[in-house]
């Protein structure tokens, strides 16, 4: 069908998307349709005669039937429209225009005046550029007038090389719409700032609606009201209850409706078969959030997906944010605010971490436990089934909170892991993450419409390359929040004990030498009977000391001396050494901070500087050898991403296409002749090799390619043999050559056998592409081998590479010391090795059909790298989440 022919109905739908404006608010993008005549009058109506004069560079105080067809009748292909929708409301029109079925085409677009300023026109810009490079379109070209400097500034700040030409006070614009690294990350810093938006304003409420308020001590409605007003909330709070005209001695409205103020904040405490009509209450109050206590959504299986996806697309499109169904709640402890919209009786003091839990039916527990032991949180977010608020909301949000240092996670699913890497990676840069993710064996049948299949190696790939804290349990996420939050990073990992117990002392450094820390010197045993004042001292001069980056100071407390001395006792010395140093402890058998090693905030909190104890050495020192290995990570430079040089794109990308011209769906693998063709384009050399049918033939390659030559098998079944049996090596005459050829033809029956120069001798490695179904590709590497195979003994990153995510991965597998050198053995060249790993990810980065691939062998000697073996299958590539502009998540994906 002709361009022009198209129906106008049928539009890619992956155009459609729900959007965070740079105000935090949303709105609905999606192809303008004939249908919308009547709303884009209304819109063009709404518009001031200055505004249509910039977009229209005259009054043009209507639009003509026939203009008025023309901007609503596109193909989608040359002509290609978007609107902005606000509930029913059309707020913005961008458009771009092929010309001359060439690569260019015009680009123009205009926002309704009171939603100007609020970053429309940089989405609208992503959103046409992205769906204009889909038709072959290449450049964008713009007239402007030259007093327009708003629309001026949004082409200026797309970071595109935009080239200016004026004439007749009309700049004339045109630049390439590929991304460029500046144009991502203008396009990612506004994501940023606009998702962080949104999470402030709903965790710093100026009002707050309660729906469902109870007189019932049973019922939710009931007990979230009592939080509220407990924690005091700065502003104030409207009780919602239809039936009473009073609610625990709050006045209280029979619709949000009648509440007289402006509500920012709506807390739903009502049955979900009731959603409906609270939801178009709240939309024409105009409520700017949603937090929704109430069950019997998606978590109580497909019979609430239907209205989970309509109060999700409902509040979208009415510039409203949502968390739950099924949640906690949202906690703020900042004196400004104080806000508990929870279940949870109980909340920590004001603290410097910020929690994110997926788990409601968790969530009270996780607040009882941070307030028992003293961990104090800045903000607490429940979401529940976490239908549109996610943690990556809150991983924006966080990263340029002052008020919060740490961030603690309990995921029980990722909604798009390929976002979570890349906030988490920058995030983790500046405030560590701290995670625990259940769901390794089982996950919850709940969490499938929500969420994406993980395996658990590409979790751990993606928490080592982010340099998140992976722990096994809550209780660990405590313990290693609180060192966090309390104390500094240690600058290394040697680490000091000290202590009045031998015993105690002799587990610490056990301990301390199983997680690969250093100790600096023996353990230190003052003395059962020693003073506070010889504990003290013992630990400044071990605070003092250069040799040593942290220390552990075990205690037992003993008869004839209160323990709490002792405690105030290492509380001061630390505190005069400064505090540069991590300390931790297992002190009086006590958890969390007690009050005697706790320095207090203005709040009377534990802040800065409070000394955390753990009912057992083991424990203490896991949580400091978690803490010096983030912060090698964060101090270890961040790499680039380098382009590996020789390499072909257009010649690979041509090769791939043709095979897959030949197939209709489905993997299909490359032939090995294609194989070798494709990985040279990427500067991937195999060691030359031919396929051969005959004793004649094989020796006739042999002294083609030149003795030694290896004569293999072919076929599934000899492919990774360890054995060797379908392989003879080092053969070196024609005579072993056509007995080799002999027997291999014997055992396998197959006609087909390789002839291959032998390659030098080296340590067998494997490299792989793999396709994950939420991160895309990752790349492995490992050791040969069946032992290796056997424990599973292979590292992961995910793409992009760095030049250090390279050089790690090919250190990080537990037989990676065979490389190095070894009990004297000659050691590999890792510098080629890691090479071979960027050469690769480059593959995978430029032909995302390439869906699986594995180098293998790879013969690594002290002279360098080079593969013996590899096998590719291509087919369509996958979808990439979070590939594209910015968008929030679909709920077409959720329903997968």
């Amino acid at each position: 069908m002709a361009a022009d022919q198209r129906d106008p109905f049928d539009y890619p739908r992956d155009w459609e998307a729900d959007l965070v404006l740079s105000d935090g608010g949303t709105v609905h993008l999606r192809p303008i349709v004939p249908s919308d005549a009547d709303a884009l009058l209304a819109f063009h109506g709404r518009m001031s005669e200055r505004t249509r004069y910039l977009r229209y560079f005259g009054a043009y105080p209507q639009i003509p039937p026939r203009d008025l067809e023309r901007f609503t009748t596109v193909d989608h292909h040359d002509r290609v429209a978007f609107v902005a929708l606000l509930g029913d409301d059309i707020v913005a029109v961008a458009r771009y225009e092929r010309i001359d079925h060439g690569p260019t085409a015009e680009v123009a677009f205009v926002v309704e005046d009171r939603h100007q300023s609020r970053g429309l026109g940089p989405i609208f810009l992503e959103h046409l550029a992205a769906a204009a490079r889909e038709v072959g379109i290449e450049r964008f070209v713009a007239e402007v007038l030259a007093e327009n400097s708003a629309m001026l500034g949004v082409f200026r700040a797309a970071g595109y090389q935009v080239t200016r030409e004026m004439e007749e006070g009309v700049f004339h614009l045109e630049f390439a719409i590929d991304p460029t690294e500046e144009s991502v990350a203008v396009a990612r810093s506004r994501e940023q700032a606009a998702e962080a938006r949104s999470v402030h304003n709903l965790l710093h409420p100026r009002s707050v609606a309660l729906i469902g308020a109870s007189t019932d001590p049973d019922k939710i409605g009931y007990a979230v009201l009592g939080n509220l007003l407990r924690a005091d909330f700065a502003g104030p709070v409207f009780p919602v209850n239809a039936e009473h005209r009073s609610v625990r001695g709050v006045r209280a409205y029979a619709s949000v409706l009648d509440i007289p103020d402006p509500v920012d904040l709506a807390v739903v405490a009502v049955p979900a078969e009731h959603m409906d009509e609270v939801m178009d209450a709240c939309l024409a109050k105009g409520v700017k959030a949603l937090v929704v206590i109430a069950s019997g959504f998606s978590d109580a299986g497909p019979a609430g997906e239907g209205a989970e996806r309509r109060l999700v697309t409902e509040a979208r499109a009415h510039g409203m944010r949502v968390v739950g169904p099924n949640a906690l709640g949202v906690v703020n402890t900042d004196p400004a605010v104080r806000l508990n919209a929870t279940l949870a009786p109980k909340v920590p003091g004001r603290g410097r971490s910020g929690f994110f839990s997926q788990s409601g039916a968790l969530g009270t527990a996780i607040l009882a436990d941070a307030a028992a032991r003293g961990l104090g949180l800045s903000t607490f977010v429940s979401a529940g089934n976490r239908a549109d608020v996610s943690g990556n909301d809150l991983l924006q949000y966080w990263e340029t909170d002052p008020a919060t240092d740490v961030v603690l996670l309990y995921l029980e699913s990722f909604g798009n892991p390929r976002k979570f890497a890349r906030l988490a990676r920058r995030l983790g840069r500046v405030k560590p993450i701290v995670a625990v993710k259940s769901g390794r064996n089982a996950v919850l049948p709940a969490l499938a419409a929500t969420s994406v299949a993980v395996d658990d190696a590409s979790v751990q790939a993606l928490f080592e390359q982010a340099g998140v804290i992976r722990v096994e349990s809550l209780a660990q996420l405590f313990d290693t929040g609180l060192l966090l939050a309390h104390q500094p990073l240690p600058r290394g990992g040697r680490v000091a004990v000290v202590g009045n117990s031998s015993a105690i002392g002799v587990l610490a450094a056990d301990a301390a030498l199983g997680q690969g820390l250093e100790l600096a010197g023996q353990p230190v045993d003052v003395g059962a009977s020693a003073g506070p004042d010889v504990l003290a001292a013992a630990v400044r001069e071990h605070l003092r000391g250069d040799e040593v980056d942290a220390l552990v100071v075990v205690f037992v407390p003993p008869l004839s001396i209160p323990g709490a001395e002792y405690a105030r006792a290492l509380r001061d010395a630390a505190a005069e050494e400064g505090g540069t140093k991590p300390i931790v402890s297992t002190f009086l058998a006590t958890e969390g901070i007690p009050a005697e090693l706790a320095v207090r905030g203005k709040d009377g909190s534990p802040a800065r500087g409070s000394i955390p104890s753990y009912p057992s050495p083991e424990r203490a020192v896991l949580a400091l050898a978690r803490a010096t290995r983030y912060a090698t990570w964060r101090s270890a430079p961040q790499g680039e991403l380098v382009r590996p040089e020789g390499v072909d794109v257009e010649t690979a990308r041509t090769l791939v296409e043709s095979r897959l011209s030949e197939v209709d769906d489905g993997l299909v693998e490359l032939t090995d002749a294609e194989a070798v063709r494709l990985l040279s384009c990427y500067g991937i050399e195999i060691a030359p090799h031919r396929a051969v049918a005959s004793a004649d033939e094989a020796v006739a390659v042999a002294e083609e390619l030149g003795y030694p030559v290896a004569v293999k098998a072919t076929g599934e079944r000899w492919w990774r043999r360890s054995d060797l049996e379908g392989v003879r090596l080092d053969l070196a005459t024609a005579e072993a050559v056509r007995a080799a050829f002999a027997d291999l033809t014997e055992l396998t029956e197959v006609a087909d056998i390789y002839v291959q120069r032998m390659a030098r001798k080296g340590i067998g490695c494997s490299i792989g592409l793999r396709d994950d179904p939420s991160f895309g590709t990752l790349v492995s590497f490992g050791l040969s081998g069946v032992v290796s195979d056997l424990l599973g003994d292979r590292a992961y990153r995910a793409l992009p590479l760095t030049d250090v995510d390279a050089a790690a991965l090919v250190r990080a597998p537990k037989a990676a010391p065979l490389l190095t050198g070894y009990r004297g053995t000659e050691p590999a060249d890792l510098d080629a090795l890691a090479d071979l790993v960027l050469r690769v990810a480059a593959l995978a980065e430029d032909v995302p059909e390439v869906r699986w691939l594995l180098l293998e062998p790879i013969l690594a000697a002290q002279a360098g790298a080079q593969a013996v073996g590899a096998r590719v299958k291509v087919g369509p590539p996958p979808s990439r989440q979070d590939s594209g502009p910015r968008r929030l998540r679909s709920l077409t994906f959720l329903r997968k």
